[in-house]
């Protein structure tokens, strides 16, 4: 029960096999996953400005949340001391 089967080391060699072997593959394949997460990051950021100019880095809502937040930590200095 404590030593693997046949059966286990055939999944083990078969694992080794595919991440290793076949003449970069597994680096192809990476590669290829961060072209495509590039084009989508570029497709996002050119969906997103819609051809008008916005800023990108303001959420709608933050400044009143930034508020409330600044209201809180007030609060709190005040209740402190």
């Amino acid at each position: 029960m404590g030593s693997f089967s046949i059966w286990h080391w055939l999944i083990v060699l078969a694992v080794v096999l595919i991440l290793f072997g076949g003449g970069g593959k597994l680096s192809r394949l990476m590669g290829d996953f961060g072209k495509g997460l590039k084009s989508f990051k570029k497709q996002v950021k050119d969906d997103g400005s819609g051809g008008e100019e916005e800023d990108v880095k303001t959420i709608p809502g933050d400044a009143e949340m930034r508020q409330a937040g600044q209201s809180a930590a007030e609060k709190d200095k005040a209740a402190k001391g």
